[in-house]
């Protein structure tokens, strides 16, 4: 088994690229501690490698984060063995009944708005999922819509990933999406991080 990495924007991020499925289509999943692993075998082997602080199960990659003071020298070698030890002991990466994305706390859908609103929710979500998330993917993240304050024009969005945490994640949002989404959706007047 040959595992890729890739570097990301966040220094203390590595997209790793097993060739293999990781998440697919049930995810991505984003443990943000090692506590939260407990339906995800492949975070709960990572998450033992001393450093690390953050694991991201994309549809065909992991993104690790490791604390600051953590060197990649010595934890990218030890990440790449759990993957391979993961995958070469034929264990799953997340547990049987867990099959569904857990929807983020505060996370909308358009289902959860009306009329007109919904409408414009429903445009910002096609366009995240068309044009954002994917890009954001690439780089070892995945972006999350919160919601849609139609009478500020506001929309909030969650970074999860190597995208949670990452210095030029503000950049991402304010020049990025948000000039994105302003440009197609004339009723957007801002994008912010969820709280």
């Amino acid at each position: 088994m040959f595992i890729q990495t890739e570097p990301t924007p966040n220094p203390d991020t590595i997209k790793f690229i097993p060739g293999e499925t990781v998440a697919g289509a049930a995810g991505p999943f984003d443990f943000a501690r090692e506590e939260e692993a407990g339906s995800a075998p492949l975070a709960q082997t990572i998450f033992q490698v001393s450093g690390v602080t953050r694991v991201f199960l994309g549809a065909d990659f992991v993104s690790v984060s490791k604390d600051e003071a953590a060197d990649w020298k010595h934890v990218r070698p030890m990440v790449l063995a759990a993957i391979m030890d993961h995958y070469v002991a034929g264990m799953p990466i997340i547990h049987d009944g867990h099959t569904e994305p857990e929807r983020e706390t505060g996370a909308t859908s358009a289902d959860d708005y009306e009329g007109e609103t919904k409408e414009i929710v429903g445009e910002i979500l096609e366009l995240i999922e068309t044009r954002v998330r994917p890009a954001v993917a690439q780089d070892g993240g995945d972006i999350v819509f919160h919601r849609f304050d139609p009478d500020s024009g506001v929309v909030h969005l969650a970074m999860r990933g190597a995208c949670a945490g990452c210095p030029s994640s503000t950049m991402t949002l304010k020049q990025g999406i948000e000039n994105m989404l302003k440009a197609y959706v004339p009723e957007v007047n801002a994008v912010e991080a969820a709280l």
